[in-house]
This record gives C-alpha cells, sequence and structure tokens, in this order.
C-alpha cells in the first residue's frame, strides 16, 4: 500500500473498467488483477481505491475479496474520505429527495445502488429506523451509518434487520438487533389513507413493503363493487384500502397464519366495514379450491414473493409465475381485473409477459397498464437489477364483448 493514499489500491485487468466507467457500480473479482493487487491482501469489507490497468483512478469501493461480486463503487472521487460527514451527505441527499415526493415521514429511505449506497436499505417509520446492511462493507460501517442517522434525523430507535439471501453471500450471519434507542414490538405505517401495524423484528424484510404504494393506490378507484382476491396478501396492503375504497367483498390468501391475524387487526384499526375473509395456505391450492367450488373475482391482486433467488432457479422459477397466473386468470370473472406483479429481478419485463400470455390464452385480455416500484425505490441507470418490480394491470373480455365463452376448468 502506497503510505500516501488512505485506502489500498484494488487494480483492474486491462480493459475491465470500461463498465465501471459506463457507470455501473460493481466489480467482479474476476476483473480484478490479482498479481498487481492480491485480493488475499486485501481485509474484507474494507474500502479501496480502484484502479484501471495503468494506475488511474476511478474512484472507492468496499470490497470482500471472498465473493464474486467482489466490489461496490461508494464514490467516483478517489480522494473522498468514506467517514461519518461521507454517510451524512449520501443520507442528507436522499431525506432532501424523500421530503420532495411524500408529506409524511413514511418511506424508504435509502434504496442501495439507486442512492449510491450500495449493499444498504433503510426503510422510515416515522421515528424509527430499519437497517438492512447486506454487504460485508456497510455492516462493517454501522458505526459510522449510526453516527450520521442520528445527526441527519435524530431517530427515537434504529433496528439491524439482517437477513436474507445477500447476507449470506457476503458471509454475513443473520442479525435482529437494536442498534440505538427502542423499538416497539409493533410499529405503526401510514399509507394510502390507511393505517397499519405490523412486527419489524419478525415480519418479511423491515416489515412493511412500500415498493407497490403507487400501485396500490392505482387500484383503489377499480375497486368500488367489486369482489377481490388478493393473493400472498400478507398484512392486508392492498386488500384493506381496496374494501375501504367499496369492494363488496374481499378474500386475501397468504401462507402466514400470524400475518393474517394481524391484517385482521388493521382492518379493524382501520374500521373496515367490508368483512375480509382470510384464507391461510399454500396459495396455488387455495386457488384450486376456490375454482373448485365455483367462485369467480372481479379483481384479482397477484403479488407473490421472488421465486427467482439466483439465476439457477430462473427456469423453475418462470414455471411458478406461469403457473400462478394461468391459475389465477381461471378465477377472473368476464370483465374483471388483475393485477400481477413480480419482484424478482432475475426475471425480466419481457419475461413476466411471457409467463403471464400463457394464461391469457384461455381468453381474451388487455393490458391496461403497467406498474412498477414507488419514487423511493430509485433506480439506478447502469444497474438494471435496481428495476426489479414489475406490474401489469389486465382485463377480461366479457363474452358479449368477443363472442367468446368463458374458458373450462381443466
Amino acid at each position: 500500500m502506497n503510505p500516501n493514499l488512505p485506502y489500498p489500491a484494488l487494480r483492474l485487468r486491462p480493459k475491465e473498467d470500461r463498465r465501471l466507467r459506463a457507470g455501473h457500480p460493481w466489480i467482479y473479482s474476476n476483473e480484478v488483477d490479482t498479481r498487481a493487487t492480491p485480493l488475499t491482501a486485501i481485509a474484507p469489507g474494507s474500502v479501496c481505491r480502484v484502479e484501471d490497468a495503468g494506475g488511474a483512478a476511478l474512484g472507492l469501493a468496499h470490497v470482500n475479496p471472498h465473493t464474486l461480486l467482489c466490489g461496490r463503487m461508494l464514490s467516483r472521487d478517489a480522494d473522498e474520505r468514506v467517514d461519518t460527514a461521507f454517510y451524512r451527505r449520501r443520507l442528507e441527499q436522499a431525506l432532501t429527495l424523500r421530503r420532495s415526493l411524500f408529506a409524511r415521514p413514511f418511506y424508504r429511505l435509502v434504496h442501495g445502488e439507486g442512492d449510491l449506497l450500495p449493499g444498504l436499505v433503510i426503510d422510515r417509520y416515522d421515528d424509527y429506523l430499519v437497517i438492512q446492511p447486506g454487504s460485508l462493507g456497510m455492516e462493517q460501517d454501522l458505526a459510522l451509518l449510526q453516527e450520521a442517522l442520528l445527526t441527519v434525523l435524530h431517530p427515537t430507535g434504529i433496528l439491524i434487520k439482517g437477513s436474507g439471501p445477500a447476507r449470506s453471500l457476503e458471509g454475513l450471519a443473520e442479525r435482529v438487533e437494536v442498534l440505538h434507542g427502542h423499538i416497539p414490538e409493533i410499529l405503526e405505517v401510514e399509507e394510502n389513507d390507511c393505517r397499519f401495524h405490523f412486527s419489524p423484528r419478525t415480519g418479511q424484510k423491515t416489515g412493511w413493503f412500500y415498493d407497490h404504494r403507487a400501485n396500490r393506490a392505482r387500484l383503489r378507484p377499480l375497486a368500488r363493487g367489486r369482489r377481490v382476491l388478493d393473493l400472498f396478501s400478507y398484512l392486508g396492503a392492498f386488500a384493506i384500502p381496496l374494501a375501504q375504497a367499496g369492494a363488496t367483498a374481499v378474500t386475501a390468501v397468504d401462507a402466514s397464519a400470524s400475518a393474517l391475524a394481524l391484517l385482521q387487526d388493521n382492518a379493524a384499526l382501520n374500521q373496515i366495514g367490508t368483512p375480509i375473509r382470510t384464507v391461510q395456505g399454500d396459495a396455488f391450492d387455495i386457488i384450486r379450491s376456490l375454482r373448485d367450488h365455483g367462485e369467480s373475482f372481479d379483481l384479482i391482486i397477484l403479488d407473490p414473493p421472488a421465486f427467482i433467488k439466483s439465476r439457477k432457479d430462473l427456469h423453475e422459477g418462470s414455471i411458478a409465475y406461469r403457473r400462478i397466473n394461468d391459475l389465477a386468470m381461471r378465477l377472473l370473472s368476464p370483465g374483471g381485473l388483475l393485477f400481477t406483479a413480480s419482484c424478482s429481478h432475475h426475471l425480466s419485463r419481457e419475461m413476466l409477459l411471457q409467463q403471464i400470455a400463457f394464461g391469457a390464452q384461455r381468453g381474451d385480455f388487455q393490458i391496461l397498464g403497467e406498474g412498477g416500484q414507488d419514487m423511493d425505490h430509485p433506480i439506478h441507470p447502469a444497474v438494471p437489477e435496481s428495476a426489479y418490480l414489475k406490474g401489469f394491470l389486465l382485463r377480461r373480455s366479457s363474452p358479449g364483448e368477443t363472442g367468446d365463452s368463458p374458458d373450462s376448468t381443466d
């Protein structure tokens, strides 16, 4: 290491700097010139000065020498210092954006690469913050992040929710613990004129999913007078505002009995007049059972968890998306609407459309619109993976419109 430079060098092989110069923030281990800068000599999780093959500085990155994705660019300024002030500046930029978009302090404050903080997710619930460090570098910088967050936001409590496949790939153990202050067992979030209780410790991800906020708002005017089926409903983020908007009946399906119990609590919290029927179990099995009992719905929400968590799951996961969309379409009444989504970043928009088209062969369907993640989940222009959420609103034509008859069951 050059004693005049604050960080060790990470030298790239010839021509391996092109993607970084085009704006992409990731470095793979096979792009590193390990003769010039052995990865084994770099302390895992440390900040490195990234250089091209000629030694010209490209910026600073968190480096984990034990992973294929070994580097994540933090700054294009190699003279910058990654300290509390650095994180404070990044957080202030993120906060300024959110305050310009949302009137109330309920949003994703930091969305990884989209906010130039790769490997970091922070969700804000008023005075409480839930952090998901997804890289070894961010894990090791938690003390700097905490100090910056206390300066910028003065939160009552900060919870670390360290879970998920990204941490496993980084060699990090799961952890759920309070970093600062205190965190109640149940927090409240406000969204689309509704209030929801959730568990930040035991709930999925950080406890809530802000990414569908705009899609939920868009569907509300379409709910009046319709029978709604909300598959993979979790805590009722779709079901409750749709019931509030005038749905005549709502059925919520989820594998988690505790999530459905909290959904009913949330329905009471919002004084929902429309009864919400909850059904606990596997969505694939329940759809078949509903169809066997002759049930149909005028508005179906299909928002499954990621069926494709890694590239090796692409084939089987694609089949799962095809099957679940096909089954849901069989439950859709003539003139009914289906909002179907995928949060698998390995499944492209075009691939999702292919799976939808398979089920759409059973009748005449129209795509009325598309939806993606809300604006507190900014997309990095050079990282297609950051545009992970895809959604389509479909309508099934009535028999009188096309001269066809409804499809028969298998």
